[in-house]
């Protein structure tokens, strides 16, 4: 069995969830991006999303990336709660379609976990890491 050639390109998985995140009422207090604002110090609500890996499957003819969820609160108990509401509403994408691409799976790696943040050194930050699951064809 041959596997099949990778797509020329992938779809946008952050763009994606970032829309989704951005839609979902528990999270409308916080800034939802692939990267911080400008004048950003860590100590808002702020959810970052970011592509940290994956593979292409090509017997399914999908891609697997791995997603970090970077959750910010003002205490460490409202990123705690923020993290989870992120986590929620991306657990709630699988077996749902967002434009073309149809989210097959969602499935957390790791988190939600304290992490301190060294760029910001008065943050509280929780990661949270997920392999979503979507079909390319």
């Amino acid at each position: 069995m041959t596997t099949p050639t990778p797509p020329a390109s992938f779809p946008d998985v952050e763009a994606m969830i970032v829309d989704v995140l951005k839609d979902d009422s528990r999270l409308s207090g916080a800034a939802v991006a692939v990267q911080a604002p400008s004048g950003f110090d860590g100590t808002t609500a702020a959810v970052f999303v970011n592509r940290r890996g994956g593979a292409w499957v090509g017997e399914l003819h999908v891609d697997h990336p791995v997603i970090e969820l970077e959750v910010y609160g003002p205490t460490k108990q409202a990123a705690h709660v923020l993290a989870n509401d992120a986590r929620q509403a991306l657990l709630s994408m699988a077996n749902n379609r967002y434009g073309t691409n149809l989210v097959t799976d969602v499935e957390e790696q790791d988190g939600p976990r304290w992490l301190p943040d060294y760029l910001y050194s008065a943050a509280n930050r929780y990661v949270t890491l997920m392999k979503v699951s979507v079909d390319v064809y």
